[in-house]
């Protein structure tokens, strides 16, 4: 069985797409959230092995639900995922313990790259 992930974001194309994605590529897809609240009691529940993690979501945000997760887990693997134009937030991600980060419109062999060397 392939590794576990958690796909969080609050637009359900962008999940299908993720999902779509990893399952091809040997990857089991434990959970969905739709936002940073989901996303941190999913975490709890499944136990991933990686989280992807989208940076704007409505009520908790990605990076208070990186935070929230890194604070339960200190050995979560989270990797950001945002759009275009949101470097800034990117690099607050990153300083909060998120691994890496990909941008959308999410670009299979990049996806793949991301969780390949998150699990080096």
């Amino acid at each position: 069985m392939g590794k576990k992930i958690l796909i969080v974001d609050d637009a359900v194309f962008m999940r299908i797409k993720l999902k779509d994605i990893l399952e091809k590529n040997g990857y089991e897809v434990a959970g969905e959230a739709q936002n940073g609240q989901e996303a941190f009691d999913q975490y709890q529940e499944v136990k991933p092995d990686l989280v992807t993690m989208d940076i704007t979501m409505p009520e908790v945000d990605g990076l208070e639900a990186l935070k929230m997760i890194r604070k339960a887990d200190a050995n979560a693997k989270v990797i950001m995922c945002s759009a275009m134009g949101q470097q800034g937030m990117v690099m607050d991600a990153i300083r909060a313990g998120a691994i890496d980060f990909i941008v959308k419109p999410f670009d299979t062999e990049r996806v793949i790259k991301a969780l390949d060397k998150a699990f080096s």
